[in-house]
C-alpha cells in the first residue's frame, strides 16, 4: 500500500512539473497566409495576437474576425494536442481525474 501511495505522489509531482513545462512552451498558429498570428502556451492560454496592417479593412471586418478565429482555434488545438502528448508520458495514457489535467 505504501508503494502505491509513493507511486501516486511521484506521478502527481511529475504532472505538476509537466504543467510548469507546458506553461513555458509557446505555440504559434497563423491564418490568411500570415496575416494573423496567434501565440498560446502549452496550457492553452492565449499569449498574443498579431495582425498585419494589410489585413485590416474597415469595410470587411468580418473577414478579419474569421482570420483571428481560425488562428486561435488552430493554436488552441495544437496546444491541446501537445498537452495530451505530454500528459500521456506521465500517466501512460490513463485518464486520471484529479491529477491536474
Amino acid at each position: 500500500m505504501q508503494s502505491l501511495l509513493k507511486q501516486a505522489q511521484d506521478m502527481q509531482r511529475r504532472m505538476e512539473e509537466t504543467q510548469r513545462t507546458l506553461a513555458a512552451r509557446t505555440l504559434e498558429a497563423t491564418s490568411g497566409g500570415g496575416a494573423v498570428t496567434v501565440c498560446v502556451n502549452g496550457n492553452q492560454e492565449l499569449q498574443s495576437i498579431k495582425i498585419d496592417k494589410a489585413a485590416v479593412d474597415p469595410d470587411d471586418v468580418e473577414a478579419l474576425e474569421d482570420l483571428v478565429t481560425v488562428a486561435v482555434q488552430k493554436a488552441l488545438a495544437d496546444a491541446k494536442q501537445l498537452r495530451e502528448q505530454e500528459t500521456a508520458k506521465v500517466t501512460g495514457g490513463m485518464n486520471l481525474p484529479g491529477m491536474g489535467f
